[in-house]
């Protein structure tokens, strides 16, 4: 595992490294989808070489989607030149929905399009060789030595861009300088990793070192912790539950963003309680009865919808599902119940087996194959006729859910409104 998934790791060390820094000048500009825009289209630079008959890994690939890159580099540092009533974030957009747009009817006439469009949103960082990610690496190195050497005017025009320019900077000249390295990387990380991935790489970290810290340096440091932590954490995650590396290591961004806003709310609840006393908490009561009531309230008037708050809660105990049942369907649960759990292993059993066929570890004659697509069809069949039993069942457990559960359930959560309405009154 450990060999199979370092050089994926160490990909990902690299996007970590030039990412965060540059995501510090992308929040600082106030341009937050600019890295999105310039990897749609880098992409789309890479859409129309597959269109050309390029590999998408090839060399002559990645100048088309340099060359697609620097030009919207061009577009983004001239759209600062002078001041103008439409916002550079409009701008932005808009490049970007059209490059999307277009990558999408590039690709409409490309062999195997679906493809493409999957792997230029989620990458491939699992396939990465290291000749890839030492290239990748030394290239941002490269560009990393350059941003150090100018890192005061770009920082001056990134933090101040007015000041800078009565300082006489040469703003559009160092803006163009910045988004054209800032193309150069995108387009080589889109390669590696995919659009999503570069987002996430280049804001996520960026977007937590500003949240815990204020200087430039304290937040490169907690951003390129982030990075690593987050990494390993989403690979482990794509391995260990079999999922697309790319896609999980992008959800996992965005899970650990998620808990940071919650730490710093619970903390600064913490604070505005230790200051204001229980008022601080209305607000939090409200919404938490709001929430109940809703939940109440939707069960009442829809009982057959889902409600996950319920399913998970019998889940957790049976018994508050079985206690709203009759004796004959209590009866009729339990069997079923038991056949579907009986009937879901034996199909994981026999699909093993087939894929053990597939694959060439075990061999089987073609009338045996045959018989066991067969056996798998009717066990799908079974399957699924104790899964709509069960539906059947959950659906009457609903309808006399929807007065002895959904009622009180309501009440309680005007009550906390009630409350929380109260509280701030005090």
């Amino acid at each position: 595992m450990l060999e199979l998934l370092a050089v994926p790791f160490l990909a990902c060390l690299v996007l970590t490294g030039i990412h965060v820094y540059l995501g510090l000048h992308v929040l600082a500009r106030g341009v937050i989808f600019v890295d999105l825009a310039l990897a749609q289209i880098a992409a789309l630079g890479l859409s129309v070489a597959v269109l050309a008959g390029h590999p998408i890994q090839s060399d002559a690939a990645y100048w088309y989607a340099l060359a697609f890159a620097v030009g919207g580099a061009a577009v983004f540092a001239l759209s600062r030149l002078h001041a103008a009533p439409v916002p550079q974030e409009a701008i932005i957009g808009i490049v970007y929905a059209v490059s999307a747009a277009a990558a999408v009817l590039v690709v409409d006439r490309a062999p195997q399009g679906s493809e493409h469009i999957k792997q230029l949103l989620v990458g491939s960082i699992l396939t990465v060789t290291p000749r890839e990610v030492a290239m990748v690496a030394l290239l941002y190195s490269a560009l990393g030595a350059i941003h150090w050497l100018v890192r005061r005017p770009l920082l001056d025009v990134s933090l101040d861009p007015v000041g800078a320019r009565v300082r006489g900077r040469a703003v559009a000249a160092w803006d163009f300088v910045f988004y054209t390295s800032f193309g150069l990387v995108v387009t080589s990380s889109v390669r590696l990793a995919g659009v999503l991935m570069v987002f996430s790489y280049l804001i996520v970290p960026a977007v937590a070192g500003a949240l815990l810290a204020r200087t430039v340096a304290q937040r490169l440091l907690i951003g390129w912790s982030v990075g690593v932590v987050v990494s390993a954490l989403g690979i482990v995650a794509a391995w260990t539950w079999d999922l697309p590396t790319g896609a999980a290591i992008v959800t996992t961004f965005g899970v650990a963003l998620v808990l940071l806003a919650i730490a710093l709310g619970g903390r600064g609840l913490v604070c505005r309680v230790r200051a204001r006393g229980a008022g601080a908490l209305a607000g939090v009561v409200v919404v938490i009865g709001v929430v109940i009531a809703l939940a109440g309230f939707l069960l009442v008037v829809f009982p057959t919808m889902d409600h996950p708050w319920l399913a998970a809660l019998e889940r957790a105990a049976p018994v508050v599902e079985l206690v709203f049942l009759d004796s004959g369907e209590r009866e009729e649960y339990a069997e079923s119940r038991q056949a579907l759990v009986e009937g879901e292993a034996e199909l994981a059993r026999v699909r093993q087996m087939k894929d053990d066929v597939q694959w060439g570890r075990r061999e089987m004659s073609a009338e045996m194959q045959e018989r066991l697509r067969q056996y798998i069809a009717g066990r799908t069949e079974m399957v699924t006729g104790d899964r709509l039993v069960l539906q059947t069942l959950r659906e009457n457990a609903r309808a006399r859910q929807r007065y002895g559960v959904g009622v009180p359930l309501t009440l309680f959560g005007l009550v906390g409104i009630a409350a929380g309405v109260w509280l701030g009154r005090r």
